[in-house]
This record gives structure tokens, C-alpha cells and sequence, in this order.
């Protein structure tokens, strides 16, 4: 079989609608990425010297497919590696000579967190989305379904669990209710 490439097997890989593909082509439709990034702005440290800044949408995009898809920063980081869709969601350039590392995305997290701005985020979203009719729901987005996510770290007696632990991360997921319109 030596020559046999993916074009001669008739397969169009990047073009397939998988459902991640599609969680996230509704995501890039619906999430209002200017406004959000105006909220952050204020917020961004400039950078004086050294490799310039990703930009603070490719950075945002990256924080929500992080909870999306409940990845943690070095996971986010090797994902970006692994996985073409997620860089064309963060819009990185496809001949990029770098992408964001853990530590990068460790801090826009983080001055996200000490601006308060994580949460007024997904409020802002979360209305945005009701108004179309859509319903944003608590668990983990998995190839863009649900799965429940624990809510409570007590056992089934009511007694703390001390092998569970909590994160503060929100997970958000979108689900479509009643007829989506298109």
C-alpha cells in the first residue's frame, strides 16, 4: 500500500461535521467574542519587551474551550498541539511558530480570576444564549453532550468524602431546548 495517501482513500477529514466540530461552530456563533474581549481589555498587561502578547480573543477562546471541555492548563496546552480544530477555534495561525504554554494560558486564567471578569463573563453569556433560546446547563461538555458532574464531595451517608476534592472551575455547557431555528 506505499503511496496510498488520505486524498486517494477519498477522505475529507477537516471538513467532517463532528459534533465538537459543531458545539464550537455554534459556540463561534453565538458568544459575543468583541464584547468580551472589551471587558477584558482594560484589564491586559502590555507587553514592553520581549514576544508580543497572543491576542486577548485567541486567549478567551482558549479559556472557554478549557471549560468546555474541563482541560487543565498543561492539557489545554497539548491539546492546542494535538488537535487542528482547537487552534482554528482560538484562531491561531495554521503556520504559527508558537502557541500559547500552560504558564501563558495559567495566567490569563488567573487575571481573569483577580479582575472578577470569569464569572461576568458567563453571566453575559448565559443571558445572551437564554435570548436566543438556548440554555446553558452545569457539567462537562464531552464531544458536545452532557455528563453530570458531581455536584458535592459527600459520600452517599452525607459525610465528606476526604478522597474528593472540588475545583472552582464553572463548566459550562449549551444545550439547545424545544425547536433551535436552523
Amino acid at each position: 500500500m506505499a503511496g496510498m495517501t488520505q486524498t486517494s482513500l477519498g477522505l475529507d477529514w477537516p471538513n467532517k461535521r463532528t459534533r465538537k466540530r459543531e458545539f464550537l461552530g455554534e459556540m463561534e456563533r453565538v458568544v459575543p467574542w468583541s464584547a468580551l474581549v472589551a471587558l477584558i481589555e482594560p484589564h491586559s498587561p502590555r507587553a514592553k519587551t520581549g514576544r508580543p502578547p497572543f491576542p486577548i480573543e485567541t486567549m478567551l477562546r482558549i479559556h472557554f474551550m478549557q471549560n468546555w471541555f474541563t482541560f487543565g492548563d498543561q492539557a489545554m496546552e497539548e491539546a492546542l498541539i494535538d488537535t487542528p480544530l482547537y487552534r482554528e477555534f482560538a484562531r491561531l495561525n495554521v503556520d504559527a511558530d508558537r502557541l500559547p504554554d500552560a504558564i501563558t494560558i495559567l495566567r490569563f486564567r488567573h487575571l481573569l480570576e483577580r479582575h472578577g471578569l470569569a464569572q461576568q463573563m458567563f453571566v453575559a453569556v448565559n443571558e445572551l444564549l437564554a435570548a436566543k433560546g438556548l440554555v446553558l446547563k452545569s457539567g462537562t461538555a464531552v464531544d458536545a453532550t452532557i455528563i453530570n458532574a458531581p455536584s458535592s464531595t459527600k459520600n452517599s451517608s452525607g459525610q465528606r468524602d476526604p478522597d474528593m476534592h472540588q475545583t472552582k472551575r464553572a463548566a459550562v455547557v449549551f444545550r439547545h431546548e424545544g425547536p433551535c431555528g436552523h
